[in-house]
């Protein structure tokens, strides 16, 4: 084959090429060895696969549904170019009886459109917005391998490593966001064997190309002018946005910023006082001084009294984690967080708000049991020694470097204290 990336080299049988990979997928799934004609790029996948614990016979499952999806989407910077995408594929995929579906960075459908019967026969592998069709989760194809591997990719039929998807071909490539070249997800064209046509391939990197063009031409997404954006994750002092100006705060002015942007109607001088001091004797004197150089700092017009209050929305990258956890959107609310909220504050109300907030994240880490998060944040500083997290990276990923994770921290968190360690 000439183009190792095409799953049908010219003047190939399709039927016959269906029956081959049939049979190297069986002496996979029962020996683990790849026999030739596999593709190099399948070969890799189907290996990944295994090693993620995907099963031949599993199903995608369904993580966002109505309202949960819709507020992910209408965040989704994918948002911006699906005008675009119906534009230049929409009648393709009618036409042709295929579906246009576009995911995220980390293989979740977001939409899926195209031919209405061919849309309902894809429905019952769940290939529906809200499903999550990583490699890591339902093994090769083509929206999940093509963020993987950072690639356009063209998955044939009995390529795929779930059985139940094999009478499908697909064809993906990634987008990227112009300004950082971050993966922001794949844009992927789904229907019968004809796709396995080179053309295909190039189609859908054409699609992406434009897509990344007509990013480019945007002003990157930002908020209203009057919004402030506050910056409080993994940091010990704020970062401030606001009025084409980035500040950056003191740890009094991070807390009390962090506290008034939580309650948009104000708190009185005797809560703020609570809130931010766990020594009594601090006296409103102390507390109005602090606000008078916050007040100087941010400049006029931005914080009233009576209550003490912001006359602007403020925007935090802890809200949209705290938003994203209650939508669902688990892989999202993880991707925005950076660390524990003001993680050396020691402010009564920061501290609960801290706690809360990796609390939540890592309940619904564990409760997904999706391996790749579970490493994300059992690998982060502030999940290293997270046991109840290491304990469901292991259950859903048991190699024996995790397994020898375990063990050491089981040895360290529940030996006597004094005890000598190995």
């Amino acid at each position: 084959m000439t183009d190792p990336w095409v799953a049908l080299e010219p003047g190939a049988d399709p039927a016959e090429r269906v029956r081959i990979l049939r049979q190297a997928h069986e002496t996979f799934t029962e020996a683990g060895t790849v026999p030739r004609p596999v593709r190099a790029v399948v070969a890799d996948s189907w290996r990944r696969s295994a090693r993620a614990g995907v099963g031949p016979d599993g199903t995608a499952s369904v993580e966002l549904t109505d309202g949960q999806l819709g507020a992910y989407r209408a965040e989704h910077p994918l948002a911006r170019v699906m005008p675009l995408f119906r534009e230049l594929m929409g009648t393709f995929a009618a036409d042709g009886e295929h579906l246009l579906a576009v995911c995220d960075a980390h293989g979740r459908l977001l939409w899926v459109e195209g031919h209405k019967a061919t849309r309902r026969h894809a429905g019952r592998m769940n290939f529906v917005p809200g499903a999550r069709w990583a490699e890591s989760a339902v093994g090769t194809n083509a929206p999940g391998t093509a963020v993987a591997l950072d690639r356009p990719v063209q998955v044939f039929a009995a390529e795929h490593f779930i059985r139940r998807v094999q009478p499908w071909t697909c064809a993906a490539a990634p987008v990227h966001d112009p300004w950082t070249g971050r993966v922001l997800g794949a844009v992927d064209i789904t229907g019968g064997n004809g796709l396995a046509h080179p053309h295909s391939l190039g189609f859908v990197q054409a699609v992406a190309r434009a897509a990344e063009a007509h990013l480019a031409l945007l002003a990157p997404a930002r908020p209203a002018a009057e919004t402030a954006r506050l910056t409080v994750l993994g940091r010990d002092e704020a970062r401030l946005a606001v009025g084409g100006r980035s500040i950056r705060l003191s740890r009094r002015h991070s807390e009390i910023l962090v506290l008034l942007a939580r309650h948009p109607e104000g708190l009185s001088g005797d809560e703020l006082l609570c809130a931010l001091y766990k020594d009594e004797s601090v006296t409103p004197v102390t507390l109005r001084a602090e606000l008078a150089r916050l007040r100087g700092v941010l400049g006029p017009g931005l914080l009233a009294s009576r209550p003490y209050r912001l006359t602007v929305p403020f925007e935090s990258d802890a809200a949209i984690v705290e938003r994203r956890l209650a939508a669902g959107a688990v892989t999202a609310a993880l991707t925005a967080y950076t660390g524990p909220l003001l993680p050396s504050s020691e402010a009564p109300a920061v501290v609960r708000l801290r706690h809360r907030l990796a609390e939540g994240l890592r309940a619904a880490l564990i409760a997904c049991g999706d391996p790749d998060l579970l490493a994300d944040w059992a690998h982060a500083p502030w999940g290293e020694d997270d046991l109840d997290a290491w304990r469901a990276l292991s259950a859903a990923r048991p190699t024996a470097a995790i397994r020898a994770r375990l063990a050491s921290l089981e040895t360290e968190l529940t030996a006597p204290a004094g005890w000598p360690h190995p």
